[in-house]
């Protein structure tokens, strides 16, 4: 615009601020009546969303506790399989041991190997420490404030769940395993609306 009028560029802005009347402000006086009513009802407001969230809050709350209940359901299903998967691993070691011994080897490297085989196959501890992970972020989510620590300890519980996952060696636990994946997802999604 400037060139067209041969003029050089300038800051329109401050032009605009020289202007008479630009900065004028008029302000409207509310009256007493008019105040009381703003402050009720931003009074009002703000009790309809703490009302709000204390709804939500139970219902997330009663959510969280049902999925958890649900895997924890899913963890003791668990126990159902373990014994028919102790046979079938104990049935794979004596066949692979019958094989074996038609070859000659170093009994010290055998049983290392045995003692590593049947440490990977126990999943008590993950058992064990899933429960208690379960059960922790029950005593949490009442906390005040928890969002955060919630969503660490459903990573621990998914670390838990993977680790009982790639142990169980048996259909039917990896089953379970996903059912439990699947709750736990659930879970995340839903801690993420508390933070």
């Amino acid at each position: 615009m400037n060139e067209s009028w041969g003029e050089q560029p300038s800051d329109y802005l401050s032009l605009v601020l020289k202007m008479p009347d630009v900065l004028n402000q008029q302000t409207v006086e509310l009256t007493d009546d008019e105040k009381t009513w703003l402050l009720d009802l931003v009074k009002e407001s703000c009790k309809k969303l703490q009302d709000f969230r204390k709804t939500e809050g139970q219902a997330l709350e009663q959510e969280f506790t049902n999925r958890i209940e649900e895997i924890r359901t899913l963890l003791f299903s668990v126990a159902d399989f373990e014994q028919e998967r102790i046979s079938n691993v104990r049935e794979r070691i004596t066949k692979a041991l019958k094989d074996l011994e038609a070859k000659s080897m170093d009994e010290n490297r055998l049983e290392q190997e045995m003692i590593f085989y049947l440490e990977k196959l126990d999943v008590s501890e993950e058992k064990m420490r899933l429960a208690n992970h379960l059960d922790y972020f029950l005593e949490t989510m009442i906390l005040p404030l928890s969002g955060k620590k919630l969503g660490f300890i459903a990573q621990e519980i998914g670390r838990e769940i993977n680790t009982l996952g790639s142990k169980s060696n048996h259909a039917e636990m990896q089953k379970l395993v996903v059912e439990m994946k699947d709750k736990l997802e659930k879970i995340k999604e839903q801690v993420l609306n508390t933070l």
